[in-house]
């Protein structure tokens, strides 16, 4: 018996009794027996479900889908793939190829092939060592080069194979324009159909230019006319981040031998294989997004701040995903959730996983060198600067991008100073470029350029220095290589996209016209207008042109020898060659001057030596923003809009400025400016013409017509409240004048002015586009002509459907000033322009020459200054005879001023231009400068 009464056990748990102690093992047995049996259920249980239920619903212990969780890791496979350029030898067929389309053998064809001969050292090729035009054939199959051979003969090739004689003709690859807004910026520019920017946020590299093309931009029609097979769509630059860019091809629709009109079927790749993306730096997002205490970023330092914040998400993103594959893939037992993906990450994640081709708007010094540091600090790899102003001051910083591999530069080659990041730009900039061992791409950011003639900054980097291979490379292979299709585009070799374009002369020149263009094997235009041009020839490279040229030196006596041509009027054709001699600013002979010679000489004047001297009249430029603007966009610099204000010119002349030297530079010693209405492009005043190599307005005879003529606008930009009361007023004020019995005191008013167009003969200088526009200040001349019982003198300018009214144009004896001077529709006014073969034939100045109505070319913008005489150059080329050297060269000199009725200070005053080559051509430089101030520049 137990005793009771004795002390508690030193066990801290109490000794139970006996008859107890069976019990608890009893319970116990039954617990671990129950327990077992719950483990066995469960066990049975997941055992049922690994293979009685479908493996849709398959579910883990932590609750997740099997299934799901598999297409995670299968999407980890994707995410870590490496991207490989798209093979093009050893394919079949093209995956754009559609069934049907037959074969094409071009026989006698003048090939670039776009590469150096075999066996050229890479040394020797950068210097443009073993590139050659060949003569050959070239056969397409399956939307493929298949040959290129000499003497294919058609019995070699398909029974059904289209046989197409190039007759000597140059062919080269189809134009790659990298840079292009076509289908997301359509044209005619409308609100409706501007789809390039997404400015909900500064931060958006989610979105898709695919999702805002056009497929049928007309535009898009009027760019493959000028060689362009393929484009980079890209977002616009309003955006640090701007989105997800696709490369077409210029082939939309059963027109152009398509099954469908979609921007699926444009893509170049339908397989996808690389992805691309637009980034910008600079004055565009902070300008867009800069809003003091609103958002930013507001500066440099903030966009840098807010690319770095953006890849700071997007790395952990990666490095997220990167965890959750590790664990995937040792067993999906080991994940807790699923594969991190968001479409806000997911191109940025791509991007930093090398299967994105970065492309970067970005201008100065600053924004390359910080970006570059993004590259390095978050290990991406960019392909290309764009705009690229001044890469050519800083290659060393290009060299240090991440990769191991510079960014190419993709640029104009001459548009600048429209704003302060554009305004350190040089035309030198892609031979400097060049020379640093870097790559130079020429671009055209359609709409700001016409993409149909994005070869000709091609052309101008040849002008400027380029070598004539890297030049022709810059539209071909560089911007292949950059898109990652080197082995599909870009050259004429066997297992190579068929996107081949047929010249009508050589590719680089003035004018160069394409014949016929095929994408993917297939003939794009039905039938091309072939414009009536002699046989065609390919250049002999210029190395002359490789030289930069220095700052002038100035002389007040000169000597010029070896001037074969002399495009003044009363000078005849010479069966020799001639000299000039220029003393004290001035021409005082023209031929072989061998009394004058001899004097100098024993006085030591300077001689310049030329091979093909062209002496010419000094050029005009009518209508930009010379003298009164110095930055387009900096207001700063600007002389401002008159919307609401009559001005004159005369009153507002700044000179000495950036602008005006480069003009005096390329031979534009004079300029016509008028005072802006509403904003460029639009007029409102009285213009000014001025030297444009004067330090002031008080130098002698620097304004040599104070008003040169009274503008007015009426086209859509100018309309108060609408263009009929702008018409309409416009009317009244000229009726009223005609009314006046006496000039008004005020000699400076408007209706003082207005009374001398009237009275006196002031030209009355009309903005307008529009062929309807046009019409309405005809019908406002004969009113007034009526009621004055005179004949008001009216100038067009603008004029891009002038075409459409040139009879009547000429009938009142009307001239027109074209600007621009080959105009591609840019806004609703001119939807109706010409853009030339081998779409339409002729342009605007082509009509209006057959009319007999007198025709002058303005600068539209003031970089133009640099081409004047290259866009004469083309009307004469792609005039069919109308034009000689002579009235090509007055369309940029003497014509404006005939129009006008005003006198310009002429050869006789000091103002003429020599080069070296024909300036009508792309391949002469101005070795010469008279500007009236009683010395010579020269070159």
């Amino acid at each position: 018996m137990e005793d009771k009464a004795g002390p508690p056990p030193y066990s801290a748990v109490a000794t139970r009794p006996p008859w107890r102690r069976g019990k608890f093992r009893r319970a116990r047995a039954l617990r671990v027996l129950a327990i077992g049996c719950l483990v066995f259920i469960a066990f049975a249980q997941w055992r049922q479900i690994r293979t009685d239920i479908s493996p849709n619903t398959r579910i883990t212990a932590r609750g997740l889908s099997v299934q799901r969780l598999q297409e995670d890791l299968d999407m980890c496979t994707k995410l870590r793939r490496k991207v490989e350029d798209p093979i093009g030898l050893g394919r079949e067929r093209n995956a754009r190829y559609i069934d049907g389309h037959k074969p094409t053998l071009i026989k006698n064809a003048t090939v670039w092939v776009g590469e150096p001969i075999e066996g050229t050292s890479p040394e020797d090729a950068r210097k443009g060592k073993g590139y050659e035009w060949i003569s050959t054939d070239v056969y397409l199959e399956h939307g493929l080069i298949k040959r290129v051979e000499a003497s294919i003969s058609p019995s070699q090739v398909a029974s059904d194979a289209i046989v197409y004689n190039a007759n000597g003709q140059p062919l080269t690859a189809g134009i790659i324009d990298m840079h292009s807004h076509a289908g997301v910026a359509s044209l005619p520019g409308l609100r409706g159909t501007e789809d390039s920017n997404e400015v909900a946020g500064d931060i958006t590299p989610y979105v898709r230019s695919i999702d805002g093309i056009q497929p049928n931009d007309p535009h898009i029609q009027v760019i493959k006319s000028g060689g362009v097979t393929t484009s980079l769509i890209l977002p616009g630059s309003a955006n640090n981040m701007g989105g997800e860019a696709y490369v077409i091809k210029h082939a939309v629709g059963k027109s152009n031998g398509r099954n469908e009109t979609s921007t699926e079927d444009m893509l170049a790749d339908p397989d996808r294989a690389w992805r691309f993306m637009k980034m910008a730096c600079g004055e565009n997002p902070k300008r867009v997004y800069g809003k003091v205490g609103e958002g930013g970023p507001t500066s440099r330092m903030g966009e840098s701040w807010e690319f770095r914040h953006a890849f700071e998400q997007a790395t952990e993103y990666v490095r997220e995903q990167n965890d959750w594959c590790d664990a995937a893939a040792a067993g999906l037992e080991n994940v807790k959730g699923y594969l991190r993906q968001e479409i806000r990450w997911d191109s940025l994640g791509a991007l930093l996983r090398d299967q994105v081709r970065l492309n970067t708007h970005c201008y100065t010094v600053p924004d390359l060198e910080a970006f570059i540091d993004h590259t390095n600090e978050f290990k991406f790899k960019l392909r290309a600067f764009h705009h690229a102003h001044q890469t050519y001051l800083v290659p060393e910083i290009l060299k240090r991008a991440y990769g191991g591999e510079p960014p190419a530069s993709a640029l104009f080659a001459d548009n600048m100073f429209y704003k302060a990041e554009a305004f350190w730009a040089s035309e030198y900039a892609g031979k400097i470029l060049w020379d640093n061992g870097l790559t130079p791409i020429y671009v055209s950011d359609n709409p700001v350029l016409n993409s149909q003639h994005v070869l000709l900054e091609a052309a101008k980097g040849y002008r400027y220095g380029l070598p004539y291979h890297a030049a022709l490379a810059s539209v071909t292979t560089a911007p292949a290589e950059r898109l990652g299709f080197q082995k599909r585009l870009g050259k004429i070799k066997p297992g190579f996209d068929a996107d081949i374009v047929v010249w009508d002369s050589d590719p680089l020149s003035a004018g160069a016209t394409p014949v016929q263009v095929w994408i993917d094997g297939t003939a794009q235009f039905e039938d091309p207008v072939v414009l009536d041009k002699p046989a065609a020839k390919v250049m002999t490279p210029d190395e002359k042109l490789s030289e930069i040229v220095e700052d002038p030196t100035l002389h007040d006596e000169v000597i010029l020898t070896g001037i074969s041509h002399v495009l003044l009027p009363d000078n005849a054709p010479a069966s020799q060659s001639q000299n000039v001699v220029i003393s004290k600013g001035k021409i005082t002979c023209i031929g072989t001057c061998r009394a004058a010679i001899e004097a100098a000489s024993k006085s030591k004047v300077p001689v310049v030596k030329l091979s093909n001297g062209y002496l010419t009249h000094s050029l005009t430029a009518f209508g930009s923003g010379l003298g009164l603007n110095s930055i387009d966009m900096e207001s700063g610099t600007d002389n401002g809009n008159g919307e609401k204000t009559f001005s004159r010119a005369d009153d507002g002349l700044r000179l000495d400025d950036k602008k005006l030297h480069v003009a005096y530079r390329y031979g534009v010693t004079k300029a016509i400016s008028a005072p802006k209405y509403t904003g460029q492009g639009t007029h409102y005043g009285t213009s000014a013409g001025f030297l444009t190599g004067s330090t002031t307005v008080l130098e002698n005879g620097t304004v040599f017509a104070p008003d040169a003529a009274l503008h007015y606008t009426l086209d859509h930009a100018a309309k108060d409240p609408t263009v009929s009361a702008t018409v309409g007023s416009l009317r009244k004020k000229l009726l009223d004048a005609a009314a006046l019995k006496e000039a008004p005191k005020d000699s400076y008013s408007e209706e003082a002015f207005l009374f001398k167009v009237v009275k006196e003969g002031l030209p009355l200088v009309i903005t307008v586009q529009s062929a309807d526009g046009i019409a309405s200040a005809l019908k406002v001349k004969a009113a007034v002509d009526k009621a004055a019982e005179t004949s008001i003198r009216l100038v067009i300018f603008g004029g891009a459907e002038s075409y459409l009214v040139a009879d009547e144009l000429a009938s009142a004896k009307v001239g027109v000033i074209l600007s621009p001077i080959f105009s591609y529709a840019t806004e609703w006014d001119q939807r109706r322009a010409l853009t030339g073969a081998p779409l339409t034939n002729g342009t605007a100045v082509d009509r209006l020459l057959d009319a007999g109505v007198k025709v002058a070319f303005a600068t539209g913008e003031d970089w133009e200054v640099r081409t004047l005489s290259l866009s004469a150059g083309i009307a004469y080329k792609n005039g069919g005879g109308r034009l000689n050297e002579k009235s090509a060269f007055a369309l940029v000199s003497t014509k404006v001023y005939e129009i006008l009725g005003l006198e310009q200070p002429g050869v006789e005053q000091g103002h003429f231009v020599v080069y070296e080559g024909n300036p009508l051509e792309i391949n002469s430089r101005v070795k010469a400068v008279g500007g009236g101030k009683g010395v010579v520049s020269v070159y």
